[in-house]
């Protein structure tokens, strides 16, 4: 069988289990050709149990208009904001503080985001979440 040929890769944000064909996901497939409902459809079914979380995909758009796509884990922000109840980040990051996560916290997340970051052990993967929690003005600890 022939290798099929990429035309383009396209990353999005899309509401687990309640995407639409609307935008953000046609004006990013429409201009490849590829069918925007049937992408909604296989990823609908693929995160229905994830509603509620925003999860990021990655769609591999060949030569013949076909596609695959790789979830990936919710965003950083999105996970460290759950787990400390809020709905924003600080809007003066440096000298307001948002809200505090635990240790406990951090490490969950951490390993939750594992395969998506570019870290070698657990320590790296907590200084990543940290740095990040640290940048939208909430406390780790």
């Amino acid at each position: 069988m022939a290798k099929r040929r990429v035309t383009a890769i396209v990353k999005i944000q899309l509401p687990a289990g309640k995407a639409t064909p609307a935008p953000p996901v046609g004006t990013a497939l429409g201009p490849h050709g590829v069918q925007t409902m049937e992408f909604v459809k296989q990823y609908n079914a693929a995160t229905e149990d994830k509603v509620g979380q925003v999860i990021p995909v990655e769609i591999t758009i060949f030569e013949d208009r076909s596609f695959t796509f790789v979830l990936k884990t919710p965003p950083t922000p999105v996970l460290i904001r759950q787990a400390a109840g809020l709905e924003k980040g600080s809007k003066i990051t440096g000298r307001e503080t948002a809200g505090t996560i635990t240790e406990e916290q951090l490490v969950e997340i951490a390993q939750l985001k594992m395969p998506d970051l570019n870290a070698n052990d657990l320590e790296a993967a907590k200084a990543q979440v940290a740095g990040t929690a640290r940048s939208m003005g909430i406390k780790v600890g």
